[in-house]
């Protein structure tokens, strides 16, 4: 929805809708005025309606539908920025690790040697 009034042909056609509905009203009107007998009280209501109706009609296709004016509205005060998501200290369970191990190839020219890299042996040479 916005607040922008109705567009002038809409307001137009309801009230040349609101006129004739009115003057209909009138003509009914005035043929139980002349048509309906014998004639008694009702037939005074009939013929002050005739009388009454054009004013009124008139009256309702002029007057102006009730508009609210306010200020135009910036769709950017209503929106909120998103929150960030909380960071879990938990480790990742979703990161897949790959470990490539070369077989076949000499040791010694796979190997790079750091110290540390060595396996540690005790003291009969056994790893």
């Amino acid at each position: 929805m916005t607040s922008l009034p109705q567009a002038p042909q809409d307001e137009a056609t309801g009230r040349v809708r609101r006129y004739v509905l009115t003057m209909v009203i009138r003509m009914v009107c005035f043929g139980l005025t002349l048509f309906v007998t014998p004639y008694g009280w009702y037939t005074w209501v009939f013929a002050i309606a005739t009388a009454v109706l054009p004013y009124i009609a008139v009256v309702f296709a002029n007057a102006i539908s009730p508009t609210t004016t306010s200020g135009a509205e910036s769709p950017t005060q209503q929106l909120s920025a998103p929150t960030p998501p909380a960071v879990a200290d938990a480790p990742d369970h979703s990161t897949i690790t790959i470990q490539e191990t070369r077989s076949g190839a000499d040791p010694e020219q796979d190997r790079s040697h750091h110290p540390g890299d060595e396996p540690k042996r005790d003291g009969d040479g056994k790893a």
